[in-house]
């Protein structure tokens, strides 16, 4: 069985964390994960404080393992949930969308380990000197907020320039991608839509239908010009905000079209209103399965192509 620092670390059966996918990631979906010796977590996304709490608690309520919750650092009420957080005693803490150097000293003085997306070597090296406890490598072809640098290239950059525990993150749904991770210097891996086809995902059914019913050509990035790039599935919507965004509507319009549109998605599975998240590898997702499952699937898929590749060498 595949076992890494990352295991040891938190205290978990596999390196494998879920990915903070906001009004989707709840406690429910965290707690099968963690259960299923994986990492789960929670998605605070752009909820207050209570809701994350609320959360928490559920996730508390069904398992004993560790888990985390994600901030994402864009949000309105990131304070309040930065402050939630270490009230709830949450094992760990991830962030994106931003940087979290305000709030990490709190977090390392009462016992949280701090996990953040990077998605560059500067930010990377920024949160090892800020004691991070290891760091997630996102390539662009992740669903929700991107950067720039492909998987691929980001990976191996971010373990040269930091001695902390790397996972990778973006365009991983099965044991190639694990393995690959693993053969670019990971650690450990995070998967955001794999996890969409959970059967403990509470996304909308249409949501899950789309998701399971992908091609390889099925997103499009959209956000750019505001400077926060998001990759999500071309439906209506998306099309119609890729247009707004270089057909002249002023930010404020821009801004106001996006807003809620996730939601729409995930609750109400609103094709012509809604944002459907999705990373590049949504093709590969087949089939609904419970998310325990899945951890251990792709964690079997790797160890026989790790073995492989070592054989290779002579």
């Amino acid at each position: 069985m595949i076992k890494s620092s990352i295991c040891d670390l938190l205290g978990i059966e596999y390196p494998v964390f879920q990915g903070g996918m906001a009004w989707i990631a709840d406690g429910k979906l965290a707690a099968a994960v963690s259960n299923g010796g994986g990492l789960g977590i929670i998605a605070a996304g752009n909820a207050p404080g209570e809701y994350v709490r609320q959360q928490i608690q559920i996730a508390k309520s069904m398992t004993n393992k560790p888990f985390g919750v994600n901030i994402m650092l864009m949000s309105p009420f990131a304070d309040e949930v930065a402050q939630t957080v270490i009230e709830e005693k949450v094992a760990v803490v991830t962030t994106g969308a931003g940087n979290p150097s305000k709030y990490i000293k709190d977090w390392l003085a009462v016992g949280i380990k701090v996990i953040p997306v990077v998605a560059s070597v500067a930010m990377a090296k920024l949160m090892t000197r800020l004691g991070a406890s290891a760091l997630i490598a996102e390539g662009g072809e992740s669903g929700g907020h991107v950067g720039e640098l492909t998987t691929m290239v980001l990976v191996p950059q971010v373990c040269d320039a930091t001695n902390l525990p790397v996972l990778a993150a973006g365009g991983i749904a099965d044991g190639r991608g694990v393995a690959a991770a693993f053969m670019l210097g990971a650690q450990g891996v995070q998967m955001g839509t794999r996890f969409l086809s959970a059967t403990e995902c509470t996304i909308h059914p249409v949501y899950k239908e789309k998701i399971l019913k992908a091609t390889d050509l099925c997103t499009i990035v959209t956000g750019k010009r505001l400077g926060h790039p998001v990759r999500s599935l071309r439906t209506p919507f998306s099309k119609k905000y890729f247009e707004a965004e270089y057909g002249g509507m002023s930010d404020e319009e821009l801004e106001q079209l996006g807003t809620g549109a996730l939601r729409l998605a995930v609750q109400e599975g609103d094709n012509e209103r809604g944002s459907f998240l999705s990373g590049q590898i949504a093709a590969m997702v087949k089939k609904e399965q419970p998310a325990a499952e899945i951890v251990r699937e792709v964690m079997e898929e790797a160890e026989p192509i790790l073995l492989r590749a070592s054989q290779w060498v002579k």
